[in-house]
């Protein structure tokens, strides 16, 4: 495939080096500052994880030249999922707040624990992230918690402080920042004399580099419309 990648940074760098290796042409890195890389031949998908601020000349680019999009960008709005999924209307579209195959696994085990624990065992969840990291909880822990609380049954509580009492129907989450920390996320069920804890560690950014170009391949010939990672477990993590 022709691939166009949004941003400059180690992570555009990264995806650039693997999808080269896969047997890719990648056309050039893409950002708000520099757009040169968008005068040439056209792109057959855009893979992006840089930042927010690059979806509006990637939304113009995609639509003009009818290309699949695979967007991993973190600190994503409400504003921005609604771009996407008028996108997704006219071309494949691949949104994750995590492109890490395990990941997705983490998520059906949760899925799995949380209705048959929630009633009896109180839930926490904490995210791991690198120092450099912008926003916090993690895009991954805040799809993580919609899974765990996908009715609003439960306040949600980020950190806590002073004295805050007796527990109450509620779920904390926590976001640790430190050192070069790739990403760890953990959910654990605390009842009375036992633990059960459900827990994803990324030794490295190349996992998320592996799922995007995984996405890519994925979206090879697809009809226009929304995919996620839950499309690739349907195939058993083969594109």
């Amino acid at each position: 495939m022709k691939i166009l990648i949004g941003g400059k940074g180690r992570m555009g760098s990264l995806i650039a080096s693997t999808a080269e290796a896969a047997g890719h042409t990648v056309l050039g890195m893409a950002d708000a500052f520099d757009k040169s890389a968008l005068e040439g031949e056209a792109a057959d998908v855009v893979i992006d994880f840089s930042h927010r601020d690059n979806l509006s000349w990637i939304k113009d680019y995609v639509l003009a030249n009818r290309c699949a999009l695979v967007y991993g960008t973190t600190g994503v709005t409400e504003e921005d999922k609604a771009v996407l999924n008028e996108l997704a209307k006219t071309v494949p579209v691949f949104y994750s707040s995590n492109f890490s195959y395990g990941v997705a696994v983490l998520r059906k085990l949760i899925a799995t624990a949380v209705p048959l624990l929630k009633d009896t065992f109180d839930m926490e969840l904490v995210e791991t992230h690198h120092n450099q990291k912008k926003d916090a909880p993690s895009g991954t822990a805040k799809a993580l918690l919609e899974i765990m609380n996908p009715d609003g049954e439960f306040k949600e509580v980020y950190g806590r402080e002073g004295i805050t009492g007796a527990r109450g129907k509620e779920i904390g989450v926590h976001a640790l920042r430190g050192g070069t920390e790739a990403g760890e996320h953990s959910v654990f069920f605390f009842g009375d004399n036992e633990r059960i804890t459900v827990s994803h560690h990324a030794a490295n950014r190349q996992i998320f580099v592996n799922g995007a170009i995984r996405a890519a391949q994925y979206l090879e010939g697809r009809e226009a419309g929304m995919y996620n990672m839950d499309d690739l477990l349907l195939m058993g993590g083969k594109e």
